[in-house]
């Protein structure tokens, strides 16, 4: 498997290039024009040297590709939710899209809850997951009736005492840890022996406490796994379904009915960081998972799936600014507005996050030129802070545009506030009918009171008025 496209799965070649589509085609063009009409519109130039764009039109594919890709696999009338997570994402009007798309919102925390609900998305079509829930986030969540997935033994303690207190309306299922293994990305890979998340099935006992779990509780009636994410080949995804699904069968045997009525199989379909072609694709998946677990989709299962990062990746597109370029020890060195701030994980662990890079010139159309060998790199004071090094691109020129594609989830929304760099604004695009493109502001960017204001600006006395106040004297 080649650097670029850790973890694609396993229909993609060393290249990238084995699923090119006409839909990933029109995707790359939307992008090239988008760029050059951001530059045009002064979106994006000398003053505002870094934004990020998001394509509706993908976004919208991406969401009706998922829902096509399971309702030809599922029996007639079986309950399917799928629900974004939120985390890959946080930002409300791609929620309130997603929701009109027929796509829910899966929560880790009360800030993404709080985005889910300011987005619209209704309580029953909310999933609860975290490994870390308070009390009262669980509290509210059974108040509201949002479905919970309870991580251990000590959460699920803590739900008994809310559901003896008030009644729910909340489906509450468990999550268990099918230890399958894990995938390239260790730190993405959460059905390892020692995986922080869930019931870890094969430790000793733990099977014969979920079955107990179910058969004292009768409104536990989900079940909830999640074999891993970027780095995880689909075989193993679908075997972390396939002990999830045996679990199921399992309890409802045994406590003779059929309880358990859902099964929660997660996200995690990896995503091609390699080229434009989108691979796996969600029917794919989706023809892997019935061939696996086939009894899974006869109707007796209500399903929930929780993708993220392949829902919105290819539809993003990370743009900055050239502000100089130089040559360093014989490399030619293009430096940008886009490093570690924004693509925090490239940065820092680059084998693991390589980025494509594509060129653009001042006015913001494709570079031509013979490929050049050099880095592109980012504004912080750091010498690692590369987007790219050593990359073979038309040269980068002062006053032109390099661009991470790629890069719609887990990027430019999860600002890394190194050297108090702003967070940048982003914009969606879609055609506008007329052979050009219309822009909505997503995210205004960050100014620089407000980097003040986060940074304690209205608190500048603080640590001076307490040091007057305690007596303590200069050294």
């Amino acid at each position: 498997m080649g650097a670029g496209i850790h973890g694609t799965g396993d229909d993609v070649n060393d290249s990238g290039e084995s699923h090119l589509s006409e839909a990933d085609g029109e995707r790359a063009a939307r992008r090239d024009e988008a760029v050059r009409a951001a530059v045009e519109r002064g979106l994006l130039g000398p003053g505002t040297p870094i934004i990020g764009l998001l394509d509706v039109t993908g976004i919208r594919e991406s969401a009706a590709a998922l829902r096509a890709a399971f309702e030809a696999v599922v029996a007639p009338g079986t309950p399917v939710l799928h629900a974004f997570a939120v985390k890959a994402t946080p930002l409300v009007p791609v929620l309130r899209l997603l929701h009109q798309e027929g796509i829910g919102a899966e929560v880790a925390s009360p800030g993404e809850l709080a985005l889910a609900r300011a987005a619209g998305v209704p309580p029953e079509r909310t999933v609860l997951d975290s490994p870390a829930k308070t009390p009262a986030e669980l509290r509210e969540a059974l108040e509201l009736g949002i479905t919970v997935n309870a991580d251990n033994p000590q959460e699920l303690e803590r739900i008994d005492g809310l559901m003896r207190s008030a009644v729910s309306s909340s489906p509450i299922g468990i999550r268990v840890n099918p230890q399958v293994g894990g995938g390239s990305i260790e730190a993405l890979s959460t059905a390892t022996a020692t995986s922080k998340f869930g019931v870890a099935l094969r430790d000793e006992g733990a099977r014969e406490w979920v079955v107990r779990a179910y058969a004292d509780r009768p409104w536990l009636t989900r079940l909830h796994a999640h074999t891993g994410s970027q780095g995880i080949p689909l075989s193993l995804m679908a075997e972390g379904v396939a002990e999830t699904y045996a679990l199921a069968e399992e309890i409802n045997r045994r406590i003779g009915r059929p309880q358990i009525d859902t099964i929660d199989i997660g996200g995690g379909l990896p995503v091609n960081f390699a080229s434009d072609a989108t691979a796996p694709t969600y029917a794919e998946y989706a023809r892997v998972l019935r061939e696996a677990v086939p009894g899974l989709f006869d109707g007796r299962y209500g399903l929930v799936t929780e993708f993220g990062r392949s829902l919105l990746a290819k539809h993003g597109t990370v743009v900055a600014r050239v502000e100089y370029a130089k040559v360093s020890g014989g490399r030619p060195v293009a430096v940008t507005h886009a490093g570690v701030q924004v693509a925090t994980r490239t940065v820092y662990v680059p084998g693991a996050w390589p980025l494509r890079i594509a060129a653009y010139d001042a006015k913001g159309r494709p570079k031509q030129g013979p490929p050049v060998v050099q880095d592109v790199a980012g504004p912080a004071c750091f010498a690692g802070d590369l987007l790219a090094e050593g990359r073979a691109l038309p040269l980068l020129e002062q006053g032109d545009y390099a661009a991470a594609p790629d890069t719609g989830a887990y990027y430019f929304a999860h600002h890394y506030a190194y050297n108090s760099l702003a967070r940048p604004g982003i914009y969606g695009f879609v055609p506008d009918g007329e052979g050009g493109v219309a822009f909505a502001v997503v995210r205004e960017a960050q100014s620089v009171e407000e980097i003040v204001a986060e940074s304690g600006g209205t608190h500048a006395d603080a640590l001076t008025d307490v040091v007057r106040r305690g007596g303590i004297g200069r050294r």
